[in-house]
């Protein structure tokens, strides 16, 4: 018999994919626009044509679409089932796409000049793009989602990364491995970003001797498209290729490329789009170059001198700071700046000491680092951080920038991060809310009033949901952990141990999150024997699931992955305590969903908001958290929220601190957690632990969503900065070089402001008044050349009684009335002092400018302080 040769080499691949039927054309829409990440219909549809093809590839409908067979879709075409599903998703999403009457519209439907472009370093929109390391990106993720939910005139602007974040994977020694796997743009909801000429847009920036060149890519998420560029084509390098390979890989100089490539890069690629934003938002300071091309744009196309550009920059550009860890601020020493951005300066006509001036920060030690942080203060006139208490340590870290301003009057505000509820909401809660709520549900999301109507949901059926979650939860833990252990090669008897552990009906607590130090993920083995007490009582056993990645340079982050690891080996463990590897929005779904507490101990105040507890309410989860971040706003109002942890208070030593938090752990876990959870009536109910589901759910659904959070920074900055932008731009930027000139002039003239305050009837340094009585305090000023006009002249006040995080926590300003000049030629100035409450106050005088168009009354940093010497 003749055999056949095989040939051991092909000249070519041949891709095959499946022909789309007309009744389902839509189909390869739908799967491109990831709106179908936040709609279940849209999921449930791809996996009702092939549940088996939708397993295989993991729930990603553009693999899903590459994949399956024709006769599979051929038969689904003539499915009337699946029709009827196919045609109310597409009409749902249609209807999405082309609804005219979103909150935007209806809300700030007139100001047309509004267009937000959002810079972030990651996006997290799905797993199955995995773009994102951690919190900061799937913030940005849901961002962009709730964008477009509510429909603003919003893109953003990223980094592709050809391997993404690393795949974690643990050896049999708990040792963390990162692993880099390759993506196919094939396999994901990208495609080439074009022109109007319908021709692929690259873009290209100066590195020093050479010219980088990057592809633009396109992700369409709901209404809006978010921009990614792309440094893997023939025209660079192979070193210059692997900048955009890993995110938050390679060394400073790397990190710098990336950085000049994602700021620089990504406005010349708004502009090759022909997208003109009038706001630019800086998710974290990785973006902040976006700043010094847009100085070039305005100097080098529009012809405006230095502190003209600068002034248009201020003005449209905000910056939301994410970290109170020093080292989370990139900064880089001088003369690596030198290296990349001497030709910038150069170019532009200014001297280095200006380009150095815009970010030099002092270090402790007395040496100089060009930090981004800095410089994106000083290119913006809005910034904030993301929770009330964030917001409140920023301005207390960059009060050096602003030194003559109280840190709690600095220009840094804050809006508290939320999440894309409809992300992180379980199939089986929405079903409930479908049963129980109103119809418009989904619509109504940050909405208040509309989450009360969980109390119309009965105890059985919302107690039955969350167990149900909790079975599931087990179900995904068992695969995980078996199939982790089956790759060391443990026997078969061993595997079905692995396969049984966790129960369903224990109570169970999650720790998930990025593994740095200060967040403190070992923090509950401090005291081993009376943990395994805990957590295997007979009567209230507790089992915990920790997942988490360390950046592969953390080693401190990597051993403690390790130490869990090693303890859920330890017989008192065995069962008790599960580490759960590679931590992506697939096990952050999972847990965030199935868990019966969040646990959150953070080393305070270095957690800026935490958001991942803020989706665990959505699903019948209640929180246990040091009053870090987001939760002090919680907690505060309604205590049957959750738990918390420790004091709010800082320490000054660390030890005595972890001490004091994980004998709170605990004490809560032992003697409220556990009691209230298996605290059951005749029916087997935790009424109780119901009720406190229901308070969470209700203070913090709405409160803590990005809905919420992108109306925020929508009403507070995106509408008043597209305003803004019109102004300024008139008349070839004449009001932008007017503000510019009369800055320049306050700036130049106000060392010359002297203040001699007095009080009226000139008495003692201490005086005595009762409660509502007024004391008159007179100020001369010497203004020099400045206009009285541009100056609020104000008695500051402050109590002494008070100590706290702030040099003087409860402290404010009253205006006083000018009355001319007198015959010294200082102009002369009256007010009251006035205190509503008795206890004793300092006061003085001080001289803030004014102008109608500054955008945070202390945005120049100038305040003039009367002098206790002065009379």
């Amino acid at each position: 018999m003749l055999q056949r040769k095989v040939p051991t080499q092909f000249l070519g691949k041949l891709r095959v994919l499946p022909k789309l039927p007309a009744p389902l054309e839509g189909l390869e829409d739908l799967a491109n626009n990831l709106w179908w990440s936040w709609n279940p219909s849209a999921r449930a549809l791809f996996r009702e044509i092939c549940p088996e093809t939708w397993r295989r590839t993991e729930g990603n409908p553009v693999r899903f679409m590459e994949t399956v067979s024709q006769k599979v879709l051929e038969e689904a075409s003539k499915s009337k089932p699946i029709l009827k599903m196919y045609d109310t998703v597409m009409k749902q999403y249609q209807g999405y796409l082309g609804d005219k009457k979103t909150w935007f519209d209806v809300t700030h439907g007139g100001k047309t000049g509004t267009q937000i472009a959002y810079f972030s370093a990651e996006f997290g929109l799905h797993e199955s793009l995995p773009i994102y390391s951690g919190g900061l990106g799937v913030l940005a993720g849901d961002h962009c989602k709730s964008a477009s939910d509510l429909g603003l005139p919003f893109v953003g602007v990223g980094l592709l990364y050809r391997e993404g974040y690393f795949i974690q994977d643990i050896d049999h020694d708990g040792q963390q491995r990162a692993i880099y796997k390759a993506l196919d743009w094939r396999d994901l909801p990208v495609k080439p970003a074009l022109d109007s000429k319908n021709e692929q847009i690259y873009v290209t920036v100066d590195l020093p001797g050479r010219v980088l060149t990057a592809k633009v890519w396109r992700v369409q998420v709901g209404r809006n498209p978010l921009y990614l560029l792309d440094t893997d084509i023939d025209k660079n390098t192979a070193e210059d290729r692997q900048l955009t390979f890993r995110l938050y890989g390679g060394g400073h100089e790397m990190r710098i490329q990336q950085e000049i490539l994602l700021g620089i890069g990504g406005v010349r690629a708004l502009r090759a789009l022909g997208v003109e934003p009038s706001i630019f938002h800086m998710n974290e300071g990785h973006s902040v170059f976006l700043g010094l091309e847009r100085l070039r744009e305005y100097m080098h196309n529009d012809n405006l001198a230095f502190r003209d550009a600068v002034e248009m920059v201020r003005s449209s550009t905000l910056f939301t700071t994410h970290t109170p860890v020093p080292a989370g601020n990139d900064a880089f020493p001088p003369a690596l700046m030198e290296k990349y951005f001497r030709p910038f300066w150069e170019s532009l006509g200014i001297s280095r000491a200006q380009f150095l001036a815009l970010g030099l920060d002092t270090q402790q030690d007395g040496s100089q680092l060009y930090s981004l942080t800095v410089l994106a203060l000083n290119l913006v006139a809005m910034a904030n951080g993301v929770s009330e208490l964030h917001g409140h340590v920023s301005r207390a870290m960059w009060q050096h920038i602003w030194p003559d301003v109280p840190a709690r009057e600095n220009l840094i505000q804050h809006i508290t991060n939320g999440v894309h509820t409809r992300t992180w909401l379980s199939i089986d809660i929405q079903e409930l809310f479908d049963k129980y709520f109103e119809k418009n549900w989904r619509e109504r999301l940050s909405d208040p009033k509309l989450w009360e109507q969980v109390d119309k949901i009965p105890d059985e059926d919302l107690w039955n949901a969350i167990s149900k979650l909790r079975a599931d939860l087990m179900d995904f833990v068992h695969k995980r952990v078996t199939s982790q252990h089956a790759r060391f090669g443990e026997s078969p008897d061993r595997l079905r141990e692995w396969s049984e552990i966790m129960d369903k009906d224990t109570l169970t607590i999650g720790f998930a999150r990025r593994f740095a130090t200060y967040k403190r993920a070992t923090l509950i083995f401090r005291d081993r024997e009376r943990l395994a007490r805990i957590l295997n009582n007979p009567e209230r056993p507790i089992q915990l699931i920790f997942a988490g990645k360390a950046h592969p340079a953390d080693v401190p982050g990597q051993a403690l992955i390790r130490q869990i690891q090693e303890m859920s080996r330890e017989p008192e463990f065995q069962g008790k305590i599960i580490f759960l590897e590679n931590y992506d929005m697939n096990i952050g779904r999972r847990l965030t969903s199935g868990v019966d507490v969040w646990l959150n101990n953070p080393r305070r105040p270095y957690e800026a908001s935490g958001t991942s507890g803020m989706k665990v309410p959505l699903n019948g989860g209640l929180n246990c958290s040091i009053l870090d971040g987001w939760w002090p706003e919680a907690f505060r109002d309604n205590h049957l929220v959750g738990w918390a942890l420790g004091e709010e208070r800082f320490y000054d030593n660390p030890d005595q601190q972890d001490e004091a938090d994980a004998e709170s752990i605990y004490a809560t876990f032992e003697h409220q957690i556990a009691k209230l959870f298996y605290k059951r009536d005749n029916k087997g109910i935790p009424r109780e632990w119901v009720n406190r589901v229901r308070e969470s759910m209700k203070e913090v659904a709405a409160m803590f969503s990005t809905h919420r959070m992108v109306q925020d920074y929508t009403n507070m900055y995106y509408v008043p900065a597209g305003q803004r932008h019109g102004l300024l731009v008139a008349n070839r930027y004449e009001r932008a070089r007017q503000n510019a000139k009369w800055k320049e002039e306050i700036r130049t003239n106000w060392p010359s402001i002297r203040i001699h305050a007095f009080l009226e009837n000139n008495g003692a340094p201490v005086h005595t008044v009762r409660v509502r009585e007024k004391m008159e305090l007179v100020a001369e000023v010497d203004l020099g050349p400045i206009d009285p006009d541009d100056v609020q002249v104000e008695i500051y006040m402050a109590s002494l009684a008070e100590t706290g995080e702030d040099e003087f926590p409860r402290a404010g300003s009253i205006p006083m009335h000018p009355e001319g000049k007198n015959d010294k030629g200082r102009y002369v100035f009256r007010g009251n002092l006035l205190e509503g409450d008795s206890g004793e106050y300092g006061y003085t005088v001080r001289v803030v400018p004014k102008h109608p168009d500054l955008i945070h009354p202390n945005e120049l940093g100038l305040i003039s302080w009367a002098n206790s010497h002065q009379h």
